[in-house]
């Protein structure tokens, strides 16, 4: 059960913001069971809506796949608020937590006063992780341990709480942060964690993850302990521009990072490319979009770091990989300020969010080896726009999107370095916005598109 309460001016508009008629009682039917939506009580003053999930335990042992054999059946997946109940929250007030409301879009973006109960919550680090959770989110915690067993006091605390949260914040922002919570407190899912839920991650934590003070054991059990997937979050995390919304005119659907790699795709396409070089590959997050395009016979995916390299062959399942497909593809450890001649003989090299980690008086040695050595057809640059970094509410003035950055250009300063580069070597050069383009500060990405002259 989770009940969620407001008593900010004409309360009874909580209605409008989680889509759902204070005169109705609701019922959503669930993989998990039946999640009931009702009103214990709606006034001027105060108003109080409800979500209680009927977890079907038959079901649950139907589906179950369980450690040991009773685990199907002893269990308090019926009885507490743990990951079941965060899907609960992600379906029945998914348009709540997008932050939209048509009828009232003014109150979606304001902070309201609110009170949210759960009167039962697994907490695998009792109350004091309770706290530590929303405490630094501006949360007011009353969390009380729920005692093993009342009538035996000797037997102490149970692995629960009861938890109450007052603040005033905006909505969205509530129902992001107890989806990502509530599973990170019971430290497990009832479901298989994959690369899918790195996106989730993102998506629900991007406005108020990268600050948390407890970032990185949220990003360590929300990922059920996976490592490879948490060493991918946790750069995800450090890159600013994949986590915070655009606020642009239209905000994108997708994450920037996954509308950056399909912009390049769509270049390499265009420039008729089917050798590709992808120099500081990292993990493998473009290496994946290119090995599955059978329209690129030849990538060669480079980076500095030896680590990264392991990290993208087990994200590519590279030992698993058919024989046709691994045939095209291959991971070298190499610099890009230095020599390498297995860089030469491609269509294509794709330096993706690479030069501004590069010291700037390194950028000379990264030219000669890009366009003076390796000499591909085409070059494609992105690189973020520092024009658009007035638009990210987490960047204090004076600071970059990433703690690795050497720089971050503007579209001035971009366009500069660009176009000097390309009558250097023999390139024509063009440039193209990434993801939504603000109508003052540009994209968030700005991309160079470099061609070889015949």
């Amino acid at each position: 059960l989770l009940t969620l309460s407001t008593t900010m001016p004409s309360a009874a508009d909580l209605g409008y913001l989680v889509h759902k008629h204070p005169d109705k009682a609701q019922q959503f039917n669930l993989p998990v069971g039946a999640a009931h939506v009702f009103w214990p009580e709606v006034s001027a003053e105060r108003a109080t809506v409800a979500l209680l999930l009927e977890v079907d335990p038959i079901g649950l042992v139907r589906k179950g796949n369980e450690s040991f054999a009773l685990a199907q059946y002893v269990n308090d997946r019926p009885y507490a608020a743990s990951s079941m109940l965060a899907v609960a929250l992600g379906n029945v007030f998914r348009t709540a937590m997008s932050g939209t409301c048509k009828a009232r879009p003014e109150l979606a973006l304001l902070p309201i006063p609110l009170e949210i109960r759960l009167p039962a919550v697994p907490s695998r680090g009792g109350a004091d992780l309770v706290t530590q959770l929303f405490s630094p989110l501006g949360w007011q915690v009353e969390a009380v341990a729920v005692p093993l067993d009342p009538t035996v006091p000797s037997w102490g605390d149970s692995p629960y709480v009861s938890l109450r949260l007052t603040g005033t914040l905006r909505l969205a922002d509530a129902l992001t942060q107890l989806y990502v919570l509530l599973p990170v407190l019971d430290d497990g899912k009832h479901y298989w964690v994959g690369e899918a839920e790195i996106d989730k991650l993102m998506r629900a934590g991007g406005a108020w993850l990268p600050g948390h003070p407890e970032r990185e054991l949220i990003t360590r059990r929300y990922l059920r302990h996976q490592r490879s997937l948490i060493l991918s979050a946790v750069d995800r995390l450090a890159e600013v521009d994949d986590l915070v919304p655009a606020p642009a005119e239209e905000a994108p659907t997708k994450p920037l990072a996954t509308l950056r790699a399909a912009a390049v795709i769509d270049v390499l396409k265009a420039e008729n490319a089917s050798s590709v070089v992808d120099l500081g590959c990292g993990q493998g997050a473009l290496l994946h979009e290119l090995i599955a395009d059978p329209a690129f016979t030849k990538v060669l995916g480079v980076d500095v770091s030896h680590r990264a390299l392991e990290v993208a062959a087990k994200r590519l399942s590279l030992d698993r990989m058919p024989d046709t497909q691994r045939a095209r593809i291959e991971l070298i450890q190499s610099s890009v300020t230095y020599r390498d001649d297995r860089l030469t003989g491609h269509d294509a090299i794709v330096l993706m969010e690479v030069v501004e980690h590069v010291d700037q008086s390194r950028l000379v040695a990264l030219e000669r080896t890009v366009f003076g050595n390796a000499k591909p057809t085409s070059v494609i640059v992105t690189t973020p726009n520092a024009d658009y970094n007035v638009l990210y509410p987490v960047l204090s003035a004076g600071t970059m999107r990433h703690r690795d950055h050497r720089f971050e250009w503007t579209r001035a300063e971009f366009a500069a370095w660009a176009t000097t580069t390309a009558a250097s070597y023999g390139y024509a050069v063009r440039f193209l916005p990434v993801g939504v383009e603000d109508s003052r500060f540009g994209p968030s990405t700005q991309m160079a598109v470099f061609r070889r002259a015949s």
